[in-house]
């Protein structure tokens, strides 16, 4: 069987998405995702850009190549009918969740047992540090600035602010791994310091935390700073889940 997985979305859609792609891992599977992502893919034969595919444009020699595949899974939403008149084998799935976790939320489209959770094997170096990244895809989800700058000066450890200091996503994985403890908005970087395993305090505005809730977060809704510098504490006690 030889299967290809389409998965487009930001990074933190992707990474819930994780565990309902590799359960469709088949004798051969090529991945096709944003370009940002393609160093997270850890399961497949072969990750390309959804870029370097050329799926946008169908251009010549993509029908061929598509062809190909026996099984093609996809979260892609556009050229449904071009695609399915290339290769009939396409099975298309709805990209946002509903009411339902949403890890979950993927397993159930693939049939998959639900309650498996992103994980990504890194390798790393510990040190006694706390990384806080206080940015997100998105102004409104974001705790105010100032809030995080308060909190760093309360904190026992030494913070590092993640920045975009590193040539792909898997080198600040490996990074955001070795730290204590990560603090952070809702965001795709966030997911990711989830699904390396290490504590995680996620800060949510006005996303839902039951569906977009990163796995084994400590999650606060628009804490004041002594709710997050306490549930910071807590988890620094209590080590890696």
């Amino acid at each position: 069987m030889k299967r290809l997985l389409i998965r487009p979305g930001a990074i933190g859609d992707v990474i819930v998405s994780l565990p309902a792609l590799e359960y469709l891992k088949a004798d051969y599977t090529e991945v096709w995702v944003p370009s940002a992502v393609v160093p997270l893919i850890q399961f497949a034969d072969k990750v390309i850009s959804i870029a370097a595919s050329r799926i946008d444009m169908l251009t010549d020699g993509f029908a061929e190549r598509f062809q190909e595949f026996d099984s093609v899974v996809s979260w892609y939403g556009s050229n449904k009918e071009a695609l399915l008149e290339i290769n009939p084998r396409c099975v298309f799935y709805p990209a946002l969740p509903s009411d339902i976790q949403a890890s979950d939320f993927y397993l159930q489209q693939v049939g998959a047992p639900l309650g498996l959770r992103p994980r990504i094997t890194v390798e790393s170096v510990p040190r006694e540090t706390i990384v806080i990244h206080p940015f997100s895809g998105s102004e409104r989800k974001n705790w105010p600035y100032e809030s995080f700058r308060e909190l760093a000066e309360r904190l026992p450890l030494p913070v590092e602010w993640a920045q975009d200091r590193f040539e792909n996503l898997l080198e600040l994985a490996e990074w955001l791994a070795g730290a204590r403890l990560y603090i952070g908005n809702d965001s795709g970087i966030t997911h990711l310091a989830a699904a390396v395993g290490m504590p995680v305090l996620a800060i949510f505005g006005p996303s839902e935390p039951k569906i977009w809730a990163p796995n084994g977060a400590r999650i606060l809704r628009n804490p004041t700073i002594n709710e997050a510098f306490n549930a910071s504490t807590e988890l620094l006690a209590c080590g890696r889940p």
